[in-house]
């Protein structure tokens, strides 16, 4: 046995949500580019759990079961204020999913109806535990949310408690679709691989949420507003970008094990970037980006990623910089469902090898001759 390192070009299963083959990512066959551009969030909900593009009515039947299943229980609301009020977010959301299967009484039911039920439950209460939390540690109290609002407008709303702009829900809803699912990647390996263990929905999500927490894969657009802001001006990125590169430091937001060419989601984002940033009048964030970006494409062959500008678009829409992770975890959440209940579907125990690299064979040594 020969050890791959982060198992790079192992495929380790088969699954029929998403791919990535030249350059391309799709769900189940559809091109990220067509679904930016012409679904909203809750269409490629369906798509992920059914295989399928939902009819009107199927889409509506969604929407009103997340927008009746957005509240939050009362003893999880309790718990979420007396959380440290400086505790980042990404530990609240783990540690609150994880909570919340104590208030699920199907959580350790395993049938089929049962798992779909508890997908609903889970996609429709986590955007309402981020928006809970970076409310609670200012002081304010939880918002209801509005059964009339899309996800993508009710996350905005529980958040600032006022009605968002058209042109914020549509840069918000275009974001979670770009981020539903990404294949394999490092959280939604993790979700498989507990919930093949036939654990439960709750465990196999509190496990996603714990990997995609860290700054190599959810945590880079956290890391790329730091570093904007670290940055300041337009004029200084020049001096920033070339000592970085120079003292061989890693600039977030750049590559992609799974691309060569660039990442497809990009310039989705690059486009709400510039929108939103005229709009918010701070146009420099943009230029700053476009700037960074075409000195690490030349001198490193680098193009920007999908983290790379969800950065400025949530800056833009005032979420607060430690809230882009939870951001990301409230949209791939709908993908990580999508592959533990395939996971379910035809399951297998995942448990690979490992090779060997310590000392050969040894004898023990009694205690007193060590």
């Amino acid at each position: 046995m020969t050890a791959t390192r982060g198992l790079e070009g192992v495929v380790a299963t088969t699954s029929s949500i998403s791919s990535i083959i030249d350059d391309t990512l799709t769900y189940v066959g559809y091109d990220i580019d067509d679904l930016a551009e012409n679904a909203c969030f809750e269409e490629v909900i369906y798509l992920l759990w059914h295989l399928k593009l939902p009819n009107k009515e199927q889409l509506a039947v969604l929407k009103q079961q997340l927008a009746d299943n957005m509240d939050l229980p009362q003893g999880l609301i309790e718990g979420l204020k007396a959380f440290p009020k400086n505790a980042h977010p990404m530990a609240v959301l783990r540690t609150a999913v994880s909570q919340l299967g104590l208030y699920d009484d199907e959580a350790e039911v395993m049938e089929e109806k049962a798992n779909y039920e508890k997908a609903i439950r889970l996609q429709a209460k986590m955007p309402a535990i981020v928006a809970a939390y970076a409310r609670i540690r200012k002081g304010l109290e939880p918002v209801s949310p509005r059964k009339d609002f899309s996800f993508a407008e009710n996350f905005l709303y529980l958040l600032k408690g006022e009605e968002p702009n058209a042109i914020a829900v549509e840069a918000f809803d275009k974001a979670l679709v770009l981020h539903a699912d990404h294949e394999l990647n490092a959280s939604t390996f993790t979700a498989r691989v507990c919930v093949a263990t036939l654990s439960d929905i709750y465990s196999g999500i509190t496990s996603a949420i714990g990997a995609l927490k860290g700054p190599l894969h959810g945590g880079a657009n956290e890391q790329v507003m730091k570093m904007l802001s670290e940055i300041g001006s337009l004029e200084k990125v020049d001096s920033y970008v070339y000592d970085k590169l120079e003292n061989k430091e890693k600039i977030m937001g750049f590559g992609h094990r799974v691309y060569r060419k660039g990442d497809p989601r990009a310039k989705h984002l690059k486009e709400m970037s510039q929108k939103l940033t005229d709009l918010t009048g701070e146009p420099h964030w943009f230029e700053m980006s476009t700037k960074i970006a075409q000195i690490v494409t030349s001198e490193k062959g680098l193009p920007p990623n999908v983290d790379f500008y969800s950065a400025s678009v949530y800056h833009s829409l005032g979420v607060d910089h430690d809230l882009f992770t939870p951001i990301f975890a409230v949209s791939r959440v709908s993908g990580w469902l999508a592959h533990i209940l395939e996971q379910y579907e035809n399951n297998r125990l995942i448990r690979p090898r490992a090779e060997y690299t310590g000392p050969g064979k040894q004898s023990y040594i009694p205690l007193e001759n060590r």
